[in-house]
């Protein structure tokens, strides 16, 4: 059950990364490549406010720690693998989604807007769920304790399929609630005793 319709009053979707050079680019993969139409589909039912996330890196990205660390350059801006695919473009554009760019994996900047904006209810969705999806919604948790914070596991793609799954078993283990996975153990809350 996706507890996310339930709650009433400011409801968001964050779109994170759904950008060339994660689906079919330089850190492009199979997985990547099959959720776009889910994400679209998602994107355009969603009932609330959509905004989205772009990793966005310059020239030097070699030169930059995260250059130094993953040496594939990617997210360039500017370049065809900085943006997204054409029906990810259009359902954004249609929602009027606000864009937050980002040097690194989370958004402080998302987090502080969705914290002011009063939200109750954020969901996240894109790539990659072992690095920014994980990363975003983490902070998104940290910066609205007290919000219901959910990521659609159907609308996400990992480096690695069990990349993946273990970002969706530390996310649900953080109390984000993990929907559209039937194998996720984290469907409900979670609760520690003793």
């Amino acid at each position: 059950m996706d507890f996310s319709t339930e709650v009433s009053g400011n409801k968001f979707l964050v779109v994170v990364d759904m950008q060339n050079d994660f689906i079919d680019g330089s850190l492009g993969t199979p997985e990547a490549v099959a959720v776009v139409p889910r994400v679209v589909d998602r994107i355009g039912s969603f009932e609330g406010t959509v905004v989205c996330t772009l990793d966005t890196h310059g020239e030097d990205y070699p030169d930059t720690r995260e250059g130094r660390m993953l040496p594939i350059p990617h997210c360039i801006r500017g370049t065809h693998g900085w943006s997204m695919p054409d029906p990810v473009e259009a359902a954004l554009a249609a929602r009027g989604a606000r864009r937050y760019e980002k040097p690194t994996f989370g958004s402080v900047e998302l987090a502080e807007f969705l914290r002011d904006s009063g939200a109750v209810s954020v969901g996240v969705i894109g790539l990659c769920t072992d690095i920014c999806v994980v990363s975003n919604a983490l902070m998104i948790r940290t910066f609205l304790p007290e919000a219901d914070v959910w990521v659609d596991a159907s609308c996400c793609a990992g480096s690695t399929p069990e990349m993946h799954s273990s970002a969706l078993e530390t996310m649900g283990s953080c109390q984000v609630r993990i929907v559209g996975n039937e194998r996720c153990r984290f469907e409900r809350p979670i609760f520690f005793i003793g």
